[in-house]
């Protein structure tokens, strides 16, 4: 049984023609690592600018928010009755002088 191959070209590449083909292949590698570099620093600008943007826009609700939970801390009801002193509905608070004759 006998091998064949087939031969689509009778000689091999030359010298010249395998630098022009590392050359061109370092220029395609160089050219798409400047694209990916490009590419990245404009989503960071871009991504930036949304967050520069969503803080400056929120930044009215943030102030009330902040008065909001400031007036909330100052008017904790507290009243006193009969079982000792209540704090908003929530807790009691006996006083043990108080119960003792």
């Amino acid at each position: 049984m006998e091998t064949r191959y087939i031969v689509y070209s009778s000689h091999k590449p030359s010298l010249l023609r395998r630098a022009a083909a590392v050359v061109a292949f370092t220029a395609a590698a160089v050219a798409a690592l400047m694209f990916s570099a490009v590419l990245l620093a404009f989503l960071f600008f871009i991504g930036a600018m949304a967050g520069i943007y969503l803080w400056w826009k929120t930044r009215v609700l943030r102030r009330q928010m902040r008065s909001m939970q400031e007036a909330g801390m100052e008017s904790v009801a507290v009243h006193e009755n009969d079982a000792g002193i209540v704090i908003e509905g929530e807790a009691v608070r006996v006083d043990a002088k108080r119960d003792t004759p």
